[in-house]
């Protein structure tokens, strides 16, 4: 990875470090922008980035299905879009990308996934829980689906859930909307680890993801320049996937 970080090259408190990682080395560079969903200061970061950067690919941790319906929010006249917080924001910035979704639920995902938990050979009630927690990711992509259609057919923007409101807002100075990002990131992450963390079926899922977020990274940048937008408990782990020059498993 290059001495120098995206963080180094923009002017912006919003793009530190801490969510932006930048990994350049053959065949392509990556740059890693973590975001927290709606985050007035996740949006605006993403903007400053993709503004300065103009990647060849466009990479969102959405589900492909979901992808239409963000590229529908993005046509919004309104700067920042009114909805799909920093993914439409995203689209609305880059002008020739390709834009693609990376997460599940997809077709490699669900074999990686049946996989490692036949050769964990889990308890029962684990790949139950497993299972379970997967109805829900895919019910939201094919509603996300349908939603686009009716959008793009139509005058009615269809808003699968309601944006999330903070105590800061696109109007405050972005060095407030970073302050206040870093602290709900933190308290979030201490909540976390006053309850015991994440559960193991979870694990198993968001592990999963990781890897097959990290698949298709790697197989976008042979084509060149990547912008991803994923959510900042991602980074370190694509970051070091990236970095390290042997496959994912």
């Amino acid at each position: 990875m290059a001495a120098s970080s995206i963080a180094s090259e923009v002017d912006d408190p919003r793009v530190t470090d801490r969510f932006c990682r930048s990994v350049r080395r053959p065949p392509g560079d990556v740059v890693l922008l973590g975001v927290v969903h709606d985050h007035p200061a996740s949006v605006g970061r993403v903007r400053a980035v993709l503004e300065r950067t103009e990647p060849d690919i466009l990479a969102l941790e959405l589900p492909s299905a979901a992808v239409p319906l963000y590229r529908a929010y993005a046509r919004d006249e309104r700067t920042p879009p009114r909805f799909g917080g920093e993914m439409s924001a995203a689209i609305d910035a880059v002008s020739n990308a390709d834009i693609t979704g990376i997460d599940a639920p997809n077709w490699p995902f669900f074999r990686r996934l049946v996989a490692r938990l036949v050769a964990d050979r889990v308890s029962p009630s684990t790949a139950r829980r497993v299972v379970s927690s997967l109805g829900g990711a895919t019910r939201d992509a094919l509603t996300c689906r349908v939603a686009a259609t009716i959008t793009d057919a139509t005058s009615i923007t269809v808003a699968c859930d309601e944006p999330i409101s903070y105590s800061c807002t696109h109007d405050d100075d972005p060095e407030t909307q970073a302050a206040h990002e870093r602290a709900h990131v933190s308290g979030v992450r201490a909540l976390l680890a006053g309850t015991g963390g994440t559960t193991s079926s979870l694990a198993y899922r968001d592990e999963t993801r990781e890897r097959c977020m990290l698949e298709q990274l790697r197989a976008h940048r042979e084509r060149g320049s990547v912008v991803a937008v994923v959510g900042a408990d991602h980074l370190d782990a694509l970051e070091d996937g990236l970095a390290d020059s042997k496959r994912v498993r």
